[in-house]
């Protein structure tokens, strides 16, 4: 039998199950076996102290390599020795007797008992959990798979709720929407061939709707089984249209919590149900905004008021009071009075009216808002975790920088911008812009879902995942970030010429800003001056008709993030910071969540808009 002329030294993280490729192969030895032994994990059979199992992710070819060192803590083992005869022929190699004594003083098994240094016991309590997750074709949800899967793939089932006509429908969404989803290319590189059946071996869709009675869950033998194996729920799923519908927005994400919970409660296993809301929910507050859960009827105007008169006499202060119940029924009964035709408009209006009148800047936060009081209320015996994330935004890590879903909030202004759309901007260029990258969200609920279910807490504990605190970014140094990215890596126009942008000007007038995009608009598009002049009437007349909407839509968006692009709250995260003082140094490099350590600059020029080129536009231009 044959070794290669190297060692291939390999660096064990205690408590972590993986063992990490540190130095490169002779170049006599294939890619293959480099990808295969950097997926390797460490399976603990009995104890360390006596014998070690290695798997690896598929067959490996055991006469290829003899020699492997390893290394635990800043203890190094030498020379464990791997006889042919002890390959099993399933990709298990066990050391030999001679090995075993080496490795005896370097390797411990991972004791809870003993380990002071476990932290949350994070991965412990990952392992082997089943998971019921809501909004599971979501940019969130997808990226909770895959680090629940990548990180712990001893898992039990993850049950997802799909939106689909039948079984076959539903299986066929997760096959397109997730297993084969790009955010999950580290983990196929992990299992390679064997990827798509150990995703599916996991993954278990459920045919169902978040707006219907029962969770529209129809299968009661699958409803019965995850009654009794969901460990953790997760609710993700979520209507984020600002002027949403009242009546569609309140049934997802005011009513829909309030179904979950009530599936929660029959569920004799489970150990912890995770809310997945906004910081946003904070309204109209204003300085630095605690986490704190909002009680049944609690209204931001009423708090504004209370704080502004002195008082809390609700009758002296003459506000209308929020009843969560009476402004379903409202919704539910006004929309029957409606014509096909008036309704959409008219229940757009009513739910920003609703809103603002209580405090809140739109029908997507006062819904959530009013979400979390319906679980607040009627949580029970069920111990609840409520994340709070402010504005997320592509991955800045993990599995790969950059990775993001959909247009997002600040995208479409990034990329109007980019596009010499956007010259100007209506908003307050010193105000917080408050983003968090995708992974590090992942990272927190993760973190705290392991914390609050080992600890089986009853409390309701909120968790505000928000930079505007601990690492402030302002809206001007958003944008000019962004700037010098496309300065350095202009798009492209119609015409494959590179398009050159301003630096953004700011406006505080909604009249000053339309003014001043319908004439930038209209120039760059040939609509003045000699140019118009000479353009053909027809080809004149559609690029008119381009520019208005292109005008009605930017000025849109800015009536819309008004409240936003004006804010002045700042989301206190301290929930947050004492989660991280209780996690272990190796949990804070698996699961790492602390947003001081983003450069906002190398963000947003090198990961950020970056990625959002590669998957919002075509060719990335």
């Amino acid at each position: 039998m044959s070794s290669i002329s190297q060692s291939i030294v390999l660096s064990l993280v205690p408590s972590r199950p993986y063992l990490k490729l540190s130095c490169s192969l002779p170049p006599t030895a294939s890619n293959n076996i480099k990808c295969q032994l950097s997926s390797a994990r460490l399976d603990i059979c009995g104890s360390l102290r006596n014998h070690v199992v290695v798997k690896f992710a598929s067959n490996y070819n055991s006469t290829s390599t003899r020699g492997l060192s390893a290394c635990a803590g800043n203890m190094a083992v030498t020379s464990t020795f791997l006889d042919h005869d002890s390959h099993r022929g399933d990709g298990t190699f066990v050391p030999s007797a001679s090995a075993s004594s080496v490795m005896t003083p370097a390797i411990v098994a991972p004791d809870a008992a003993n380990d002071t240094t476990e932290g949350v016991g994070i991965l412990k309590f990952l392992e082997g959990k089943s998971y019921f997750i809501t909004g599971a074709t979501g940019l969130l949800a997808k990226a909770l798979v895959e680090k629940i899967l990548r990180e712990a793939p001893n898992t039990g089932k993850i049950f997802l709720l799909v939106k689909a006509k039948d079984k076959e429908d539903a299986l066929n969404r997760i096959k397109s929407e997730i297993v084969q989803c790009g955010l999950f290319k580290r983990l196929e590189e992990l299992h390679g061939d064997n990827y798509t059946a150990f995703m599916m071996s996991k993954l278990v869709p459920v045919v169902g709707n978040m707006c219907e009675p029962n969770l529209g869950i129809s299968d009661n033998e699958l409803a019965a089984r995850m009654f009794e194996e969901v460990d953790v729920i997760v609710n993700s799923a979520a209507n984020t249209n600002f002027d949403e519908r009242y009546d569609v927005a309140l049934n997802i994400n005011t009513q829909g919590p309030f179904r979950l919970l009530s599936f929660a409660m029959r569920c004799k296993k489970l150990q912890n149900f995770l809310h997945v809301s906004t910081a946003y929910v904070n309204g109209e507050r204003q300085g630095v905004v605690k986490e704190k859960p909002f009680y049944m009827g609690q209204s931001i105007a009423e708090e504004k008021a209370t704080i502004a008169s002195g008082t809390d006499d609700k009758q002296y202060l003459s506000l209308p009071q929020l009843d969560v119940h009476a402004e379903i029924k409202l919704a539910s009964q006004m929309v029957k009075d409606l014509t096909k035709d008036e309704a959409d408009r008219k229940m757009r209006m009513l739910g920003l009216d609703r809103a603002r009148m209580f405090g809140w800047q739109d029908t997507y936060v006062f819904t959530k808002a009013m979400g979390e009081m319906m679980i607040a209320s009627y949580k029970g015996h069920i111990p609840i975790t409520i994340i709070r994330p402010s504005i997320i935004e592509s991955t800045y890590r993990e599995p790969l920088p950059g990775w993001i879903q959909g247009n997002r909030m600040v995208d479409p202004v990034l990329l109007s911008y980019g596009k010499g759309l956007l010259p100007g901007y209506f908003a307050d260029p010193q105000g917080p812009v408050d983003i968090v990258p995708l992974d590090m969200v992942v990272n927190t609920m993760v973190s705290a879902m392991a914390k609050h279910g080992r600890q089986r807490d009853l409390a309701l504990n909120v968790y505000q995942i928000a930079s505007s605190v601990i690492n402030p970014l302002k809206v001007g140094e958003m944008f000019q970030f962004s700037c010098d990215h496309f300065e350095s890596f202009p798009l492209k126009d119609s015409r494959d010429e590179a398009v050159v942008i301003k630096k953004m000007k700011f406006f505080s007038s909604l009249d000053e800003f339309s003014a001043y995009i319908q004439y930038e608009v209209s120039q760059k598009m040939g609509l003045r001056g000699e140019e118009a002049a000479s353009t053909n009437p027809r080809t004149l007349g559609k690029l008119q008709v381009i520019c208005k909407r292109t005008v009605e839509n930017l000025v849109h968006m800015a009536k819309l993030y008004e409240p936003y692009a004006f804010y002045k709250g700042w989301f206190h995260n301290g929930n947050t910071q004492k989660l991280m003082a209780e996690m272990s140094p190796d949990e804070l490099e698996i699961f790492p969540l602390d947003l001081k350590n983003i450069n906002w600059k190398n963000y947003f020029m090198n990961i950020h808009i970056p990625g959002l080129k590669r998957s919002l536009l075509k060719g990335g231009r």
